[in-house]
């Protein structure tokens, strides 16, 4: 198996694209080499900081398959991409981050949370990171509990048996250096997939509708075509060779049609399945931004809470002042006090 040099990632890093393939095999060939998790880290660190936008999101795929599926051989990589994730997502962050991205980043980090990749205060500094307006501020005592939800949930054996059988169902084989190994893709969530845009979901949903099933037209002319053509019992009424080649051309039209058709519904069901899996990713996506609005506007529900607060104080305060016009002379009748200038005029 070929050995590792800084060079040989580099060159990897570079060719690694977003397909589910490329991850997995550079996944797994940096888990055959985790003997070098500090160089692979540190390479993977400087070379995200060079990446354009739309291939950052990948190195946190990458990233984030090789974190989970290296637990069980030991937790150097789960340790070391700790301590460059903060800057990670800080980074992202400048570069500018889209709504799309920032969705796929938070799937991932909800589970990191779910799975006890990494503890909650650890998820939280995740979240200030990328973007410190979304983060919510989590007390000691939720952080604790959140901590011993995740390490409850370990223990049982529901969940982990339902866990190992959907890892027995994801488990793939690929091809690293020459040798086949199995690599568990903790799919359909990881990597996440990414919402469509509105447009998109649209404009697949529309295109549905001058779909092959929706063809009044063309089932109609099959649903008229003769019993001769379908029944193979009726060709003992033939009774020359013209009627023999008529019923051919017929049976070599319907052929060309049903084939025709069915080619126009397979395709349609692969439309209809992508656009099954759009509107998944979509309600997901609303789901998530959802409960982001929501913690959101029960925190600004606060803040509002507390300017009322301060409203009625400021206005019963302006209240209790006293009224300065209606306050009694001073002076007391005397001549008002000589000004500077007449104390010092000739």
């Amino acid at each position: 198996m070929a050995g590792f040099t800084e060079n040989a990632l580099i060159r990897k890093l570079q060719d690694l694209n977003s397909s589910q393939q490329s991850i997995q095999t550079l996944s797994l060939w940096l888990i055959h080499h985790r003997k070098h998790h500090a160089a692979v880290v540190k390479t993977w660190f400087k070379e995200l900081l060079k990446a354009k936008d739309s291939k950052q999101l990948t190195f946190m795929y990458l990233a984030n398959d090789v974190i989970q599926n290296s637990k069980k051989k030991g937790p150097e990589y789960g340790k070391e991409f700790g301590e460059v994730l903060i800057e990670s997502f800080q980074h992202m962050a400048k570069t500018g981050i889209n709504a799309k991205t920032k969705h796929s980043l938070h799937r991932i980090l909800s589970i990191w949370q779910e799975r006890g990749v990494y503890d909650a205060q650890k998820i939280q500094e995740f979240k200030e990171a990328m973007d410190p307006n979304d983060a919510i501020p989590i007390k000691g005592s939720k952080r604790k509990s959140l901590d011993v939800d995740v390490k409850e949930s370990e223990k049982k054996p529901k969940l982990e048996n339902k866990e190992n059988r959907e890892r027995r169902k994801s488990e793939t084989k690929v091809e690293v250096d020459g040798h086949v190994e199995t690599h568990v893709t903790l799919s359909p969530k990881t990597p996440p997939g990414d919402p469509p845009e509105p447009e998109d979901l649209i404009k697949a949903l529309l295109e549905l509708e001058s779909s092959a099933s929706s063809d009044e037209a063309v089932r109609e002319r099959i649903a008229s075509l003769p019993p001769e053509v379908s029944e193979v019992q009726l060709l003992s009424k033939l009774e020359d060779k013209e009627s023999a080649q008529s019923l051919s051309a017929v049976v070599n039209s319907a052929v060309e049609l049903l084939a025709e058709y069915n080619l126009r519904l397979s395709e349609e069901l692969e439309k209809r399945r992508r656009v099954a899996g759009m509107l998944r990713d979509f309600a997901q996506a609303q789901k998530d931004l959802a409960k982001q609005a929501e913690a959101r506007l029960e925190e600004y529900n606060i803040k509002l809470q507390k300017i009322y607060a301060v409203k009625a104080e400021v206005k019963s305060h302006i209240e209790n002042l006293p009224d300065v016009s209606r306050l009694p002379d001073v002076t007391g009748g005397l001549a008002p006090l000589p000004s500077a200038g007449d104390l010092f005029s000739v």
